[in-house]
């Protein structure tokens, strides 16, 4: 007969009797602790509260009501759901979530690392099937420690961390990756303004430290040197993904009288906020000016010129993320995913001199 799994658990299944043991207390003060119901000294709580920390022991009422089983939720994990980019994933997630039967839970971190931690906790103590982390990770080893941490943390009470549009945390991590070639996308784009001879490219949204940044400033510089180039670095711009970042640096680069014959924004926000600019300044675009960007999300289409860009499978990068993590046991192979991309040719670029 298999052994029956504690209710509660925590790291390394730790039960209220390893709590009690840490703590110098015994089980039925830790179970007062916990429910809260029965007065507790307080200097004997800080002692319990103290030992769960230590022991790294999670707290969940579904595991108590279900005996160890998930709650069929998916946490999606967002800097901002009202970004377009974020919000066609979340689509493919929430769609593909209730074909296999789960809740779809949002949560939003507005781009703090320490936020996404604590959501990420938070979610494995309700026991959801699946933490789904969507957007760029920063370099800092601390955070990706901590998150290597919930990976394994996740994976022992049958959750799974899910990272989407981000580098894996490294070999033997429990964790599914669901990424887009995004220096690929980078390198076609760039590779297509060398070739159709703008030899000067203004890159706008530069974020030093962000995966999806460096990613694609690197395909960016690969293209140049490929074709025996060097891109000028008074001509790359740090910044932020935002429609005013691109509006701003558009602005900057024509006050310094600087040489350039196509932007290249990080995002097509960024795209958006150049385009802005060079209309105010009377700079036509394409003919004196190729504007590109990068997501193809619906705003491209709806700007003036409509805007050649880099498209991204949203939509299956969500589906796909909720399908792996979930059926990760008939598919242990297949839990690190790479989707393309290609560029979108439209009215926003042409040849100089065309």
């Amino acid at each position: 007969m298999a052994k029956k799994t504690e209710p509660v658990m925590g790291n390394d299944a730790s039960t209220v009797r390893d709590v009690a043991a840490r703590a110098g207390v015994s089980a039925s003060t830790v179970s007062r602790v916990l429910g809260g119901t029965y007065p507790v000294a307080a200097s004997t709580r800080a002692r319990v509260l103290k030992a769960m920390r230590e022991l790294d022991y999670v707290v969940n009422a579904h595991a108590r009501a279900l005996g160890g089983s998930t709650n069929k939720t998916v946490a999606f994990v967002v800097d901002d759901v009202t970004g377009p980019f974020y919000a066609h994933i979340a689509r493919g997630v929430e769609e593909q979530a209730s074909a296999e039967g789960r809740l779809c839970m949002l949560c939003t971190t507005h781009g703090d690392p320490q936020r996404v931690l604590a959501v990420v906790e938070t979610m494995r103590e309700q026991r959801a099937d699946a933490v789904i982390v969507v957007g760029g990770a920063w370099e800092d080893k601390a955070y990706q420690d901590r998150m290597t941490h919930f990976a394994h943390a996740l994976d022992r009470v049958g959750s799974r961390l899910v990272l989407v549009g981000r580098p894996p945390l490294g070999p033997g991590v429990p964790a599914t990756v669901v990424e887009y070639d995004n220096e690929g996308g980078a390198f076609a784009m760039t590779t297509h303004l060398l070739t159709s001879g703008h030899q000067r490219i203004a890159y706008l949204g530069r974020v030093p430290g962000l995966s999806t940044s460096d990613q694609r400033i690197s395909g960016f510089r690969r293209a140049h040197e490929l074709l025996g180039l060097a891109p000028d670095p008074k001509l790359i711009l740090d910044g932020t993904f935002s429609r005013s970042h691109g509006y701003q640096g558009a602005r900057q680069l024509l006050a310094s009288g600087a040489d350039f014959t196509a932007v290249f924004a990080g995002t097509d926000m960024v795209a958006a906020g150049a385009l802005q600019a060079l209309r105010e300044a009377r700079v036509s675009v394409p003919d004196e000016v190729s504007v590109v960007g990068y997501d193809d999300v619906p705003l491209a289409l709806d700007l003036f010129p409509a805007l050649t860009t880099v498209n991204v499978p949203h939509e299956e990068l969500g589906r796909a993320a909720v399908r792996l993590a979930l059926h990760r046991e008939e598919l242990p192979g297949s839990q690190h995913l790479v989707l393309g991309t290609h560029i979108v040719l439209r009215d926003s670029t042409r040849r100089p001199g065309h």
